[in-house]
């Protein structure tokens, strides 16, 4: 079949646009990228045994000497009043009077009448020993005019050698007058004392923490009329450990009451202070803890330009003994596990075990590893010590002040 000559013209045509359009579209295309060359083996091994420092974990680290410190000790305790006394009626009867410095929180001195109990009784029974006394005394003077006129009429009777009795001469009743009158002056003694004990008053300056009674209550000798806690100085009992008192010098009772040991004593949030002293050291364990405890006083303790009052709970600081070869390190280089981590001289990591002597102002001091033959002067101390360390990690040991 023969083609037409027009469809061959167009095909042949068409053809022609469709190259000219990939050719076009070619041109607009971006060139290739250039294709480095192949990295050959020799210049990979190399770098596969390199660590670079930057890649290494940095730990901040101080530089630990041995050198002398002055030890100090922190104690805890509570204060206390030398003397909490529960005041006692003396005498029973009504109360009749209630002074008004006898409330909670008065101030009072020695000898401050608080209260009154009827005293008509007692002062009946004053009288009527009184009267005792002077009928006694009455009898002993008539007992030894007896007796001496016994005496005399023995003498006159010519009679030698003593009497048969010891009653002819009246010695028996004489002894007995002379008792009578002694007895009658103690119950004379027993009144007055039974008269001044309805007066209440305060046996030492003392702080009013509660009182008991009324006007108008009826009280038995030994009721409960109120509390009083002395003021002139109050006690701090401090519970040391066996490693505490190591670092204290050996206190001596004798020595500390002709020279007390000063000692800062601090509220519990720091804000306050005050001057005391150890006065005394208990000789005796306690059964709770099993340590022994010193005793720190402070004078005044309601006088201070802060009060201190009964019942604080204070912080002692207590200069101790000047310890040599320690060392001073911040409180955050002790672990959670209180160990010490270091950097040993191959810039390894390694660790041991904190042998604490004392703190003191946001440091540790600390005894040296005594496991350390070849320890250096200086020791590579890690600052900040992480959970997540192993011992053998090998790190860049940054020195910071």
């Amino acid at each position: 079949m023969k083609l037409n000559r027009m469809n061959v013209i167009v095909t042949v045509l068409s053809v022609g646009s469709i190259f000219a359009a990939l050719g076009y579209t070619a041109s607009k295309l971006p060139p290739a990228p250039n294709k480095k060359p192949p990295v050959t083996e020799a210049q990979v091994k190399p770098q596969e045994n390199v660590a670079p420092a930057t890649l290494l974990p940095q730990v901040g680290v101080v530089l630990a000497t041995g050198e002398a410190y002055q030890a100090e000790v922190i104690g805890f305790g509570e204060a206390k009043p030398r003397f909490e006394l529960t005041l006692s009626a003396e005498v029973s009867g009504k109360v009749i009077l209630i002074d008004r410095q006898f409330e909670s929180g008065q101030v009072i001195k020695k000898g401050t009448v608080l209260g009154k109990i009827n005293d008509t009784s007692y002062q009946q029974a004053l009288t009527q020993a009184q009267t005792d006394v002077a009928q006694a005394e009455l009898d002993l003077l008539e007992e030894q005019r007896e007796g001496e006129q016994a005496k005399a009429e023995w003498l006159r009777s010519g009679l030698s050698g003593e009497p048969a009795s010891p009653l002819v001469l009246r010695t028996p009743q004489l002894a007995q007058a002379t008792a009578a009158l002694d007895n009658a002056k103690l119950a004379l003694k027993k009144a007055k004392q039974d008269l001044a004990y309805t007066q209440i008053t305060a046996p030492f300056d003392a702080l009013v923490v509660s009182r008991d009674v009324q006007p108008g209550s009826y009280v038995q000798t030994g009721t409960l009329l109120g509390t009083l806690y002395s003021v002139a100085e109050v006690e701090v009992s401090v519970p040391l450990s066996e490693q505490q008192w190591q670092t204290l010098p050996a206190f001596d009772n004798a020595e500390l009451a002709k020279t007390p040991w000063g000692v800062t004593v601090e509220s519990a949030d720091g804000l306050k202070q005050w001057r005391g002293y150890i006065e005394r050291v208990e000789q005796h364990l306690t059964q709770t803890s099993r340590q022994r405890s010193l005793i720190v006083v402070v004078d005044n303790p309601l006088e201070q330009q802060s009060d201190l009052y009964p019942g604080t709970f204070v912080k002692t600081r207590i200069n101790g003994q000047s310890i040599d070869n320690l060392w001073q390190l911040p409180s955050s280089s002790i672990s959670q596990q209180g160990d010490i981590w270091f950097v040993d001289d191959n810039g390894l990591l390694a660790k041991s075990a904190a042998n604490i002597a004392f703190e003191k102002g946001g440091f540790v001091y600390v005894t040296p590893m005594t496991n350390k033959q070849d320890m250096p002067a200086k020791m590579q101390i890690v600052k900040r010590p992480l959970s997540s360390f192993k011992v053998g990690t090998k790190v860049l040991a940054k020195v910071e002040v």
